[in-house]
């Protein structure tokens, strides 16, 4: 292999990380959610499923920032710290407990559906807070704009129209189950609208999770492990805080060898203490809009595995839904490529030309300083 193959070859493993990064969480997040789901039917409380989660993701992390990160350490400021009050309260508080209400109320597949206003919300946040370019005359605003559009709704069709079911060549021996499923079906439309409601509110909050991640990422640039770590810390703290508000059965607290410890350590380790670390080095490149870009496959991922572990139907309406969601997804993602490249067309060109300008005013001032120096040689001479 030649060396031009060769740096070929390694530019598009390095670009391409930012990719399988995301992909690779929304696997996580997916068997997150049957987990999690499993466990709250079986009667753990979410509220307690949010204090272990971050728990464990706290205890998980914080030796690898002690040893990789101790050394300059940035100081904590009053900013800072509201910073990161915020950031606790949005992510482990807001977004997980609404999050799991939600997911309780509902089904795994819907509660995913329903967070594909994710990309969406972000966009309109960072257009507002000034993280995101908005120029509706270029063709990638263009396409951000519209795969945003498609993407909540494919996430809306998936919501509102169901269809016949899709026989899958896996789903074919599960009629058995299909009277439990519809009972089951029956039972959590009366809390549908409710459930509907708190994901929203999970969502709005997740989406303001990124955006001041984003800035607070400035800070910690190189501290990365350490800002996830405080996060955790400070969203435990205030989890324990709600859960002695909100949960008064002491026997709640109890958890043993079961599917509850697994949700917790699932989630604490892989959707909280990785999830937190990776999304934030691929905002760091990418921005807040790729990161979340790439929710949309995590829905399409719980509705297959949903349908092996949980046995759920898989309807036409989620198919065509999921079919406009992947068509947004890339939208938005050749957008911001697009939009990457001319940033970085711009930015020579724009360094080239602040050359011109310095070189510019030097050569004005030493033609300024010449003439200054004739008239005082003139001056003299007259003298």
């Amino acid at each position: 292999m030649s060396m031009e193959e060769l740096s070929s070859c390694e530019s598009f493993l390095t670009s391409s990380k930012p990719y399988f990064a995301m992909i690779s969480l929304q696997f996580g997040y997916a068997g997150m959610n049957i987990i999690t789901k499993i466990s709250l039917n079986t009667g753990m409380s979410h509220y307690v499923l949010v204090v272990y989660r971050h728990a464990i993701a706290t205890a998980v992390i914080a030796p690898f920032a002690f040893f990789f990160e101790r050394k300059a350490q940035p100081k904590i400021t009053i900013s800072i710290f509201m910073q990161l009050f915020i950031l606790g309260l949005l992510g482990p508080v807001i977004d997980q407990n609404f999050y799991y209400m939600g997911l309780k109320y509902t089904s795994p597949t819907f509660s995913c559906a329903m967070s594909n206003m994710l990309p969406a919300m972000t966009f309109v946040l960072a257009v507002l807070f000034r993280m995101e370019m908005l120029d509706v005359k270029k063709l990638w605003c263009q396409a951000k704009i519209g795969g945003t559009v498609v993407t909540v709704g494919g996430a809306m069709v998936m919501t509102i129209y169901k269809g016949p079911i899709v026989e899958l060549f896996w789903t074919k021996y599960m009629h058995l189950q299909d009277n439990e499923a519809t009972s089951s079906k029956s039972s959590s439309d009366k809390d549908f609208l409710k459930g509907s409601i708190l994901l929203i509110f999970a969502t709005l909050a997740w989406a303001s999770l990124f955006v001041l991640q984003a800035r607070i990422l400035k800070t910690y640039a190189k501290h990365q492990l350490s800002l996830t770590t405080l996060v955790c810390f400070i969203g435990t703290i205030q989890a324990v805080a709600v859960t002695f508000v909100m949960e008064h059965n002491p026997s709640a607290w109890r958890i043993g060898w079961d599917m509850n410890l697994l949700a917790a350590a699932y989630s604490g380790i892989v959707a909280s203490s990785i999830s937190y670390y990776v999304q934030g080095i691929v905002m760091k490149k990418r921005g807040p809009v790729f990161a979340t870009a790439f929710s949309p496959l995590m829905m399409i991922i719980v509705a297959v595995m949903g349908s092996f572990v949980l046995a759920e139907n898989i309807f036409l309406g989620g198919v065509i839904g999921a079919v406009l969601i992947v068509i947004g997804l890339y939208a938005v993602l050749w957008g911001k490529q697009k939009e990457n490249q001319e940033v970085t067309i711009c930015e020579p060109t724009k360094i080239d030309s602040n050359s011109k300008v310095t070189e510019d005013v030097e050569a004005s001032s030493i033609g300024t300083e010449m003439k200054s120096r004739k008239a005082i040689t003139l001056c003299s001479l007259l003298l």
